[in-house]
């Protein structure tokens, strides 16, 4: 097949496997915010939160890759 035959997800139209994991984890975060909640406030900021829980599992491994590296 030609270039104009390819497909346009750009790896010959291969699933990404990480789509799946994002999916059930953002549902366990929006759980796990829900339960810990306390207001209607609190449930809609965990909602926006359990959008963006990837840059949270970033931002907490590298602080803690900094905290060790400072101990040694």
């Amino acid at each position: 097949m030609g270039e104009k035959g390819r497909d346009v997800k750009g790896r010959g139209g291969q699933p990404n496997g990480g789509q799946p994991v994002y999916g059930l984890g953002m549902i366990g975060a929006w759980v796990y915010y829900w339960r810990a909640a306390d207001t209607n406030g609190d449930r809609a900021l965990g909602i926006l939160k359990g959008l963006v829980w990837p840059a949270f599992l970033v931002y907490e491994a590298f602080s803690a890759v900094s905290r060790r590296k400072r101990r040694h």
